[in-house]
């Protein structure tokens, strides 16, 4: 993580809600539609070598239903037939059968080791689909929801190794050449693993372009495999295909080719060599003192240091300088000297102008030193720093406010992943160029606002749900706060059966459900066409957030979980079902 910009995710206060009084139980009816299905859904139990929480979280809570962000309310699946089947919604009291756009052209059962099936929509044009036996589709779609223009048809297919599932997708032209970018989640067993759960989860970064001979044919140039030892939170890739963006609880890094571990053992080797410091450095309040060994050779009348207020200079036998540049400070240039001493070593003093600062180091952005503090100086600052620290827990239980009461924490606070980060990885370098310490900030789920740009990560801040955008192509607003579910955060972690959460893209609610029967939608505060009044206070209320209950009536586990602006779609084995959460415009 060396290199990286340590950031942080700033919550805009315009968008949260400190007066937030609560969600309020609604018994209004919701509307809501089923619709039988012909044939179940492709559902893949996990198998008795797929025993870690690692498998669960990628396979065994697996969301089967897939929305399509670039068309309102258009829903696909795959059935144990290995069709896609496609369900356009216009008026929900005249729904239609869903119908197949697509027959995986593989049998999913020949497979012993085979994965769900999963898909992604890149653009509106295009469709990645993984059979889950370790093929992968590219497909153009024409444009999709209508079934005059949606036709769609492979112009690439190619076995990519172990079975896995399509994370996220991207496509763009670059180089006058259109290219598509896939993210290959995979789950495999790691025999250097002694000591933890046996398994290593890898996210492979596939690009495929289109061939320059100009035959419409697509193949892969690149292929980089990412490894860590968790499942990811998140990982989706920048729209132009130039980045990555992990949130997990342990850190991924990129798995090195023979040919980058020969670069990075030459350049070792280098850095080897030029180990032993150039200088050494030490301070006082008043001075600075540089020592600089000499080779044999060197006489005084081969030294010339120039001394400005601001700068140094260093030079032996008119040779590049062998020092130079901006000190940290400001110095008393004609009061600095230097000596040749007895060692052959050559010592610098240098005047500070600023009596009594502290210098962090010598040269700005010069690495080449070592500085040397003095064993006074330790002892200084451990004592200053003494008040931070105490050998015993609550070393003043007494205290008025004390700086944390375990007590006060609920069980529904706790959460096991305390730990997780948000990474940017550079897709040229293969470097981590910006790192987010999450802490406390537990991940919730993600939502696609805008198809063009990166889909949203929800985060819990203290009780609320904050939402982000990440925005690849703004450094100084990379990820920007856009919305904040009140008390869904809080409200969420009560939920011990919960299985999937969602969220409008419009923000106007927040669902989860259980892993049967129950969805819980929270609608957020919305201005009230009559008056109400809050008794203990006498004021006013101006609006009113409401908390809906919706029960299906089904005994099948529910495996797929969709929110549009308008209504919610629930997959079960057998069946889908649409739930009216707000009239159209």
């Amino acid at each position: 993580m060396a290199g990286a910009a340590h950031c942080s995710l700033r919550a805009k206060r315009l968008l949260l809600d400190p007066k937030f009084e609560g969600y309020k139980l609604s018994l209004e009816p919701l509307a809501c539609y089923q619709l039988g299905l012909d044939a179940a859904v492709a559902e893949v139990q996990l198998r008795d070598d797929q025993y870690t929480l690692d498998h669960m979280r990628a396979f065994g809570m697996y969301n089967y239903l897939h929305l399509d962000s670039w068309y309102q309310d258009n829903v696909y699946y795959v059935d144990q037939f290995g069709r896609v089947m496609n369900l356009s919604v216009t008026l929900d009291t005249a729904l239609q059968k869903p119908r197949e756009v697509f027959r995986l052209p593989t049998d999913l059962s020949a497979c012993d080791s085979r994965l769900c099936a999963s898909m992604h929509f890149p653009s509106s044009t295009w469709v990645t689909l993984s059979d889950g036996t370790g093929r992968l589709y590219l497909i153009k779609s024409g444009k999709r929801g209508s079934s005059a223009s949606e036709k769609w048809e492979i112009v690439f297919n190619e076995e990519l190794g172990s079975p896995f599932i399509v994370a996220h997708s991207v496509s763009f032209i670059k180089s006058d050449a259109h290219s598509l970018t896939v993210l290959l989640l995979r789950v495999e067993k790691d025999e250097l693993d002694t000591k933890g759960s046996g398994f290593h989860v890898t996210l492979e970064w596939v690009t495929i372009a289109e061939r320059k001979e100009g035959d419409h044919r697509y193949e892969v140039i690149k292929r980089r495999v990412l490894q860590g030892k968790s499942v990811p939170h998140y990982a989706a890739i920048e729209p132009s295909g130039d980045g990555l963006m992990i949130v997990s609880h342990k850190p991924f890094t990129f798995m090195q080719s023979e040919s980058d571990k020969l670069e990075e053992n030459d350049d070792a080797k280098v850095s080897n060599e030029k180990k032993d410091p150039l200088y050494y450095w030490q301070q006082t309040e008043d001075d600075v003192t540089i020592t600089v060994h000499l080779p044999q050779d060197i006489t005084k009348d081969d030294i010339k240091i120039h001394f400005s207020p601001d700068n140094i200079c260093v030079t032996l036998k008119d040779q590049t300088p062998l020092m130079e540049g901006n000190l940290y400070s400001s110095v008393d240039h004609e009061s600095c000297t230097w000596i040749i001493k007895e060692d052959k070593s050559l010592e610098i003093s240098l005047i500070k102008k600023n009596e009594g600062c502290q210098w962090p180091e010598l040269i700005i952005g010069d690495t080449r030193g070592e500085f040397i503090m003095d064993p006074s100086q330790c002892s200084e600052i451990a004592e200053s720093l003494m008040h931070l620290t105490s050998e015993v827990m609550n070393p003043n239980p007494e205290k008025e406010n004390p700086p944390c009461n375990a007590q006060e924490l609920e069980e529904c606070d706790a959460f096991l992943e305390d730990g997780a980060s948000l990474c940017r990885f550079d897709g040229d370098t293969l470097k981590v160029t910006h790192i987010i310490n999450l802490g406390s900030n537990q991940y919730l789920f993600s939502v696609v606002v805008n198809p063009k740009e990166m889909p949203c990560f929800c985060l819990r801040h203290d009780v609320d749900a904050l939402l982000w955008q990440p925005h690849s192509d703004q450094p100084e607003n990379m990820w920007e706060h856009i919305a904040t579910f009140n008390a869904l955060g809080y409200v969420q972690a009560s939920k011990q059966d919960k299985k999937f959460m969602a969220c409008a893209p419009d923000y106007s609610y927040a669902a989860l459900c259980e892993c049967l029967r129950r969805v819980f939608i929270y609608r957020q505060p919305t201005p009230l066409a009559t008056a109400l009044y809050n008794r203990k206070e006498g004021r006013q209320v101006g609006q009113v957030a409401k908390q809906l209950v919706a029960t299906l009536e089904a005994s099948d586990p529910i495996l797929g979980f969709q929110a549009t602006s308008e209504r919610l779609f629930v997959l079960t084995t057998k069946t889908l079902f649409l739930i009216k959460v707000n009239s159209g415009n």
